[in-house]
């Protein structure tokens, strides 16, 4: 069965690509484009394996958006990876402290990507 993955980026051009990557790979990928669409697929999924989400988006921001899932028990250990362009330690410890399992910094390459989905998905 598919591992299922929710990627959340404002940009249609980024989660094009990861969900590209991932589908090759036989994952199974869902698309928002901010925290608050990101909320709303969560009540129609059963399961993930794993989330994938920006930080810096319209309406509701990655970390907001992680601490709200982190309040739905079905996903409250569900792994999270920030995907971001921010590298500064202040907003990865804020990351961490809402929930987030892992950071992933923009731009970066497949294999980075595949590496750490497989190690936290799988």
């Amino acid at each position: 069965m598919a591992k299922k993955i929710l990627i959340v980026d404002d940009s249609a051009a980024i989660r094009q690509s990861i969900s590209f990557i991932l589908n090759q790979e036989g994952y199974e990928t869902f698309e928002a484009t901010d925290g608050m669409e990101a909320l709303t697929r969560l009540e129609t999924i059963e399961k993930l394996d794993l989330i994938l989400t920006d930080v810096n988006m319209p309406n509701l921001d990655g970390i907001s958006f992680i601490k709200r899932a982190r309040e739905l028990p079905k996903f409250k250990f569900t792994p999270i990876i920030v995907l971001t362009t921010e590298s500064q330690g202040s907003k990865m410890n804020e990351g961490k402290e809402a929930g987030a399992t892992g950071w992933i910094v923009k731009p970066f390459n497949a294999d980075k990507l595949l590496g750490i989905v497989r190690k936290v998905a799988e």
